[in-house]
């Protein structure tokens, strides 16, 4: 009988490891193809894994609340075919699980001897997110074998290796005694920053972490540490746009049956500086600068349990502001009822974050790594502004804004930050007000 292997799919960029929340089939159910087999969650999305042929459930590899890396096999699946054979023996069922397992185990080892090459003298396996962790926190080799798994087989998990880590920065250090000699100087040392301890008191209320908020306070401080951050501004006065969207809310209403908000103006806008910037559209790896071909947008929205999630608005710079409007709406309320599959989350370039929406008028927001940059848009309120004229300036009632770029200074310096922001507000300035939709 032919046997076909899940695997835990790529989700998305950056991501390598999912969490099995919920398994919808079990070992004997029968599935057609397209049926959803389990639910899964990572940092940014909750999703379900269809199944790509069908037959029957033979082996599942894993339980709810396990995280998986990408690339693990999940489930087998027996298919009906010719390949069906009546005189196959109850080992050879059970063995093929084991073999397809360690199939894409050899797989993944490769790839971690190519990325965490440290670990390949080896002869434990471990998995690339525990050879990642392993690398940054400069756990040798002999200390990642030496730790107690907890996972199939005794394999060394990624809590295991954070326990570990745990106590390893909490042993009292020996004190470290160098001999310097002029030809060799000593080296200065390192200091390590940790979290002070804080204790409750009396009356105070404790509660964990959701999982998708633990993720993002890791993913905000892996930002921070990882780019330096800056942060400009800029007043733009929307007067123009403001009056436009007055005007033409209600016939776009009518005519597209769905609203028009300021989130697809500020998005065309950015999306047009990108064209004029594109060293803002990038990322660093290493020390190569990657220039992004596409530009993807990416807009946090918070989600009804104040989280954020930031769905993206794929070649946002070749849609007219109609097709803007839609997606945005779209992306949006699909990100209100936690309906967005990995796609939708995956492969931003850019993000936009509106802090207007809560009537802040600007903030210095934080990079979704792995991009250069993140613009911030502050609350639109009626200013008395001077205007110049011809005839001498004037003192007008405007609607202005203060739009705020937070850049990685790795490769974006102050000139290109303030010219980026510049020319969008040139852009947002001379809208044009006899736009027909």
């Amino acid at each position: 009988m032919a046997k076909f292997e899940i695997i835990m799919p790529k989700l998305g960029e950056s991501i390598i490891e999912a969490t099995i929340t919920k398994w919808l089939k079990v070992e004997g159910d029968s599935v057609d193809e397209d049926d959803a087999i389990l639910e899964i969650a990572t940092d940014k999305v909750d999703s379900e894994i269809p199944s790509p042929v069908e037959g029957k459930i033979i082996k599942t590899l894993y339980e709810e609340g396990d995280v998986i890396a990408v690339g693990e096999v999940i489930a087998i699946i027996a298919m009906d075919g010719d390949e069906e054979d009546d005189d196959e023996s109850p080992e050879a069922n059970t063995a093929a699980p084991a073999a397809a397992a360690a199939s894409i185990e050899a797989e993944i080892e490769a790839v971690a001897h190519v990325e965490a090459g440290d670990f390949s003298s080896s002869d434990k396996f471990y998995s690339p997110l525990v050879r990642s962790i392993a690398k940054t926190e400069g756990v040798s080799l002999t200390e990642l074998d030496n730790i107690a798994g907890s996972g199939k087989e005794g394999r060394v998990t990624k809590q295991d290796l954070l326990n570990y880590l745990e106590t390893r920065n909490n042993a009292p250090k020996a004190e470290a005694k160098t001999v310097a000699t002029p030809a060799s100087p000593a080296p200065a040392a390192v200091k390590t920053i940790s979290a002070p301890a804080v204790s409750a008191g009396s009356g105070d209320r404790i509660e964990q972490m959701d999982r998708m908020r633990g993720l993002i306070a890791d993913h905000m401080v892996m930002s921070k540490q990882v780019s330096p951050h800056v942060t400009s501004f800029i007043e733009a006065d929307v007067t123009n746009i403001v009056n436009w969207r007055n005007k033409n809310k209600d016939a776009f209403m009518k005519k597209e049956g769905e609203k028009i908000t300021f989130t697809p103006i500020f998005i065309e806008a950015a999306a047009k500086a990108l064209r004029d910037y594109p060293g803002i559209n990038t990322s660093v790896d290493g020390r190569n600068i990657i220039y992004r071909k596409n530009i993807n947008i990416g807009m946090a929205a918070a989600l009804p349990d104040g989280n954020l999630i930031v769905p993206v608005i794929k070649n946002a710079d070749q849609k007219n502001l109609v097709g803007l409007a839609k997606s945005v709406n779209d992306l949006a309320g699909r990100a209100r009822t936690n309906k967005l599959n990995p796609d939708d989350i995956s492969g931003g370039t850019f993000t936009i974050t509106n802090f207007g929406s809560f009537d802040s008028l600007t903030g210095t927001p934080i990079i979704n790594q792995p991009q250069a940059a993140i613009l911030g848009i502050g609350a639109i309120v009626k200013r008395p502004v001077v205007i110049e004229t011809p005839q001498g300036d004037v003192i007008a009632i405007r609607s202005i804004m203060i739009l705020s770029l937070a850049y990685d200074h790795r490769i974006v310096d102050g000139a290109l930050g303030g010219m980026y922001l510049r020319s969008l507000r040139d852009y947002l300035e001379n809208f044009d007000m006899n736009l027909k939709l």
